[in-house]
Order: C-alpha cells, then structure tokens, then sequence
C-alpha cells in the first residue's frame, strides 16, 4: 500500500451518544462540526495546529488523537508513516459529551483513507472497527461515520457493527452546554457493575421505543427516553446536568444527558410553521423551548444553549484541493 496523496481535508460531526436508554449503543450526529487538514510530509515528525477548541490545551505532538488515528490507520493497511502537518479546526466542545474524542478518532482513520493509493482499504465498516478499538465503545463513532441516528453493537468475538435508523423530520434536538468539564473515565467510574434485573429489562422496553419514537412516533419521545441504567447513578459527578434534566422531563420534555455528560440533550419537536409569525427568520423553534427559558429561569450562569439539527450525512473527506462534499 503506498500513499497517493499529501494533501487532505477532513469535516466531522458532533454526536450525542446513548439518548437515554440505548446506553453505549445509539447516537446520533449532530450538525456542529470540527474540520482537519492534513498534509504528508517528507520530513519526519508532527507539527499540528489547533485553532478553537482544545487550542493551548490538547497535545501538538504524536499524543494527539487525530494523529494517532492516522497512525493506526496506516499501519492497519500496511502504508508507510510520513511526517504529518495538521490543522485542526474544532468547534465541539472538550469533555461535554458530545463526541470530541470520537470525532477526532474518525477524522484521523477517514484522514488516512485519503492519503492511500487504495481508500477502500478502509471503508466505513473497517473506520467502525478502528475507531472502536481506539475509543472502547462505539456509540458516538457510528453517527460520526454514518450520519443521522445509529444503534451500534459488539459480538463475543470483537466485531462491531451500526446501522442507521430513521429519523422523523420533526425532531429537532437542542443541546444545553454547562461551563464545566467532565472526563469519560470519571462519568464511567461511578456506574456500577451490576444492576438489578427488572431495572435491565424495563431498558430494553424502553431501547426499543426510541427507536419508534425516533423515526415515526416523536410524540413518544418523553417516555421512550426513560433511562434506569446510568444516569442516576452518575448525579453525584453531575448534580446541575441531572437536576436540569429533571426539571425539563417535569415539564413535557425529553431531556437526557448527553453521553458521558455534562451536556444535556433535548430531544424536541419541531413547532409547525406559521406564515405571518412573530419569527422574523422563519424558524418557528421547538416545543421545549419554554420549558427550557422557564427551567433556567432567565439566568444562564455559564450554560449555553443551541439548537443542532440532525447531521445525516456523517464524515465527508476531500482529497487535494476539492471541496468537502
């Protein structure tokens, strides 16, 4: 295998894992995105620029994410290392639960894709297997490659596959963003390692109807979001993102913490347009956009709020000097 190109671009979306119950299984891509450039070079080592966030914060050397994705990636397909210069683009938030690592993970291996003379080398199931490796789960990494939403799953034997699911027009996710940081491993280290049956079995239930409510039925979403597996046990490390979690779900909305957190995620539906409407820019917002204004209390401290549709077209690559697609 042999590198066919020196120049690449990457853009990789947001995504929030889990969606209440279908817990280090489903995702979903959200339309907030981190852009990568990569060249090789005949010189050796890395110099790597971060310009948004993680810029000061996140290493410039081989220890980056996206260039160690690169690396396992090229080493996977037998092509020869290079010297890499990269400029990473980065609007995801660090440490908030919306996929940074993931995306990062994904930018590198689809990065490489790009370099080799033989890109299907590494098609999407192949960027799923080495993206999991690198991440120990594969809930955000799916809707990073695929798009949209996902339901993701590992065998006894170490495959991991993902498929899409559909996802109803109306639904229009709005995504709460705190000031304050939270690692995988601390929001991991507090779950336990057994949960008591009936608390397993209404979970599946309840996995199920996302994926109903999800793509026919956003009507559903309030009871399909229902989680009894991780994120009571995890208040302690996060007592604002459950308490806003609370207090929204008290009020009609499907609110759910956003992967490992602290972010917190609303599943919303989409109000019907009205012409003539006080929305000068036409966007008639979401059902839980109330709830959310009467919930914060009009005092923000810090929190950020947006509405991201859903991505539904996951990673896209640009090899030389021709547009992202």
């Amino acid at each position: 295998m042999r590198l066919r190109a020196d120049r690449v671009r990457v853009r990789v979306p947001a995504t929030s894992a889990n969606l209440g119950p279908g817990f280090d299984a489903m995702g979903v891509a959200l339309a907030l995105h981190d852009e990568v450039e990569v060249r090789a070079v005949a010189a050796p080592g890395v110099t790597v620029v971060v310009e948004g966030e993680g810029a000061g914060a996140v290493p410039g050397d081989e220890r980056h994410l996206v260039v160690r994705a690169i690396r396992t990636a090229l080493d996977h397909v037998g092509a020869p290392q290079a010297g890499l210069t990269l400029t990473c683009r980065n609007a995801i938030p660090h440490g908030r639960g919306l996929g940074s690592s993931a995306a990062a993970v994904v930018a590198g291996i689809v990065a490489a894709r790009g370099l080799i003379s033989e890109p299907e080398a590494l098609d999407d199931a192949t960027v799923l297997v080495l993206a999991t490796q690198l991440e120990g789960h594969p809930d955000n990494a799916a809707p990073a490659i695929l798009g949209g939403a996902t339901i993701a799953w590992t065998t006894p034997t170490g495959a991991v596959g993902a498929t899409q699911v559909e996802v109803h027009p109306d639904v229009a996710p709005v995504v709460m963003i705190p000031p304050t940081h939270l690692s995988t491993k601390a929001a991991r280290g507090v779950l336990p390692e057994q949960v008591p049956f009936v608390d397993a079995a209404r979970q599946a239930g309840r996995s199920a109807l996302l994926v109903q409510a999800l793509g026919r039925r956003p009507d559903l979403l309030l009871d399909a979001t229902v989680d009894l597996l991780h994120q009571e046990y995890r208040r302690a490390v996060m007592p604002d993102s459950l308490a806003l979690v609370d207090a929204l779900r008290r009020r009609g909305v499907a609110a759910v913490v956003s992967g490992a957190g602290p972010t917190v995620l609303a599943l919303a539906r989409r109000l019907p347009d009205e012409p003539g409407g006080p929305d000068v820019a036409g966007d008639p917002g979401t059902d839980a956009d109330a709830a959310i204004d009467e919930a914060f209390g009009g005092v923000l401290g810090g929190w950020v709020i947006r509405r991201l549709p859903v991505d539904p077209a996951g990673v896209r690559l640009a090899v030389g000097d021709h547009p992202i697609g």
